[in-house]
C-alpha cells in the first residue's frame, strides 16, 4: 500500500508502507532506502 509522509515541514515522500514506528510515525520504503515521517 502506498503511504505519503511529511519530513520536516515541507518534504514529503511517497512510498511503500513498512510499518508503524512506536511514535506514531509511519515509515515507508523507497527503493532500497526507509523514511520516517508524520503521515498525511
Amino acid at each position: 500500500m502506498l503511504k505519503t509522509i511529511l519530513i520536516g515541514g515541507y518534504i514529503s515522500v511517497q512510498g511503500l508502507f513498512e510499518k508503524l514506528a512506536p511514535n506514531g510515525n509511519v515509515i515507508v520504503r523507497v527503493g532500497s532506502r526507509t523514511y520516517e515521517g508524520k503521515p498525511v
